[in-house]
């Protein structure tokens, strides 16, 4: 992926697949203007150029005046005043899947190249457009499927992570550099204070701690919690499924064990995203695949990130209801009471007896009775809202990276409780540095040797 040079002008439909009122070609690269004007009839002849950031009207057209293919307008972005730091030239037109390929066909034909997924964005970090935290915002805020998501994903294209990743490097830098300094001049007194530099390294550690923090929250807001449905065979949990999402979409029969494997869709209650899972009813099972689904299910409720408990208030309870109320303690839960168009015959203040204070709810999942009610506790019981002050830490990359700094942060603080030794600290430090700039994608020591001389030759 992108071994093509970064200088080639590429070319691509910016707007999704298929029909709609408008569609984009985007070009980025040194020749876009020279390509957009072979391509591009304006109404109104305005010079060799097209002026900067004003819609200009206009045809895209083929290489003769009898190939016209449709109408429509063309903004120039002079470099570096675009996303890329390129000229970028985008022709809006009318979304016809016919059009925007003919018309990237007709930009590929004068010289511009297919752009490979990702390219427009890959070229703006090239450029010093955005980080990598900041990239990685933009494809988080494009796949988006809540408000919470892309307000999330905003914050970080805007830089609110990138920020204080900044300032830690700064500071990082600046411990590294004294440690530095007092290898490089001895016998120099640069009036390095042990007890001032182990306060600022434990200050930077909470500080990485509490980013290492945010990274479940995050995750469950990029990815959306998984909810599983638990409970006996026949129970309902099919039905359930169904209602919640308010689709067909699992089979539902009278026969125990129709469930042998699970299904998991997407719902969606308000400004939350969830990933509802349908699975075999936990028991003990009469054959292989019925115990095999079992095991799956199990899996699955001890891996989601909450738990729907089903039970069916219409027969009597049993030890596996009780035992079932039971698991999986350390997990949010719901009760739900199913099956209320049938007389109670279900001991439910045992149940709620063994998980004290969880929510619970009678409903009817095959007559739809009190679904909005489940839907609402579903969204007040697992729903994660972000503030918008709080920047989260939205992928695996990025805890990962912030561990290995927090761990060089601690292991700086422990050679500080045994002596201040230098060539120690700076050990310690050099790692967390690197992960730093692997967390933005910019690696470099010049800045590092940069504050050392200039400390040293400004007598600070």
């Amino acid at each position: 992926m992108f071994e093509h040079g970064p200088d080639d002008t590429i070319a691509a439909v910016a707007t999704p697949p298929g029909s709609g009122g408008i569609g984009i070609l985007r070009l980025s690269g040194p020749r876009s203007v020279a390509i957009a004007r072979r391509i591009f009839r304006p109404r109104r002849s305005g010079g060799p150029g097209f002026p900067e950031r004003r819609a200009v009207l206009g045809e895209i057209r083929g290489h003769g005046a009898a190939d016209a293919l449709d109408e429509g307008f063309l903004l120039y972005f002079r470099a570096p005043r675009s996303y890329t730091r390129q000229d970028i030239v985008e022709i809006s037109c009318h979304g016809s899947p016919a059009v925007m390929e003919e018309a990237l066909r007709l930009a590929v034909r004068s010289g511009a190249r297919l752009a490979d997924p990702g390219e427009f964005t890959f070229r703006a970090f090239l450029n010093g457009r955005l980080d990598l935290i900041q990239a990685e915002a933009v494809d988080s805020l494009v796949r988006s499927f809540t408000l919470p998501q892309a307000k999330a994903a905003f914050l970080q294209v805007r830089g609110g992570l990138s920020g204080k990743i900044v300032k830690l490097r700064e500071d990082l830098v600046e411990i590294l550099a004294d440690a530095e300094s007092t290898l490089e001049f001895p016998d120099d007194d640069l009036g390095i204070r042990e007890a001032d530099v182990g306060k600022r390294l434990k200050g930077l550690r909470a500080a990485v701690e509490k980013m290492v923090e945010r990274y479940e929250a995050g995750r469950i807001l990029r990815e959306g919690a998984v909810l599983a449905l638990a409970g006996r065979s026949n129970v309902g949990k099919s039905t359930l499924f169904n209602a919640l999402l308010d689709a067909p979409r699992a089979i539902v029969s009278e026969e125990a064990g129709t469930t042998r494997d699970f299904l998991r869709e997407r719902l969606i209650v308000k400004d939350s995203l969830f990933h509802l899972v349908d699975m075999a009813g936990l028991g003990e099972g009469r054959t292989a695949v019925e115990r095999e689904g079992i095991r799956r299910g199990r899996a699955e409720a001890g891996s989601a990130d909450g738990i729907l408990f089903v039970f069916d208030r219409s027969r009597p309870s049993g030890r596996e209801d009780l035992a079932l109320a039971g698991a999986y303690p350390e997990k949010k839960a719901i009760f739900v009471f199913n099956k209320s168009d049938r007389p109670l015959r279900f001991d439910t203040a045992a149940v709620l007896a063994r998980r004290p204070g969880t929510p619970a709810l009678e409903v009817s999942a095959l007559r739809g009775d009190n679904m909005d009610a489940l839907r609402e506790a579903i969204h007040g019981t697992f729903g994660r809202q972000l503030r918008r002050d709080v920047d989260a830490v939205l992928n695996l990359r990025q805890k990962l990276a912030l561990e290995e700094i927090r761990d060089g942060l601690q292991g700086a603080v422990g050679t500080l409780a045994g002596g201040f030794r230098a060539e120690l600290l700076a050990e310690e430090l050099r790692p967390a540095l690197a992960a730093l700039g692997r967390l933005t994608g910019d690696v470099s020591t010049d800045e590092i040797l940069a504050s050392v001389f200039s400390r040293f030759c400004l007598g600070k």
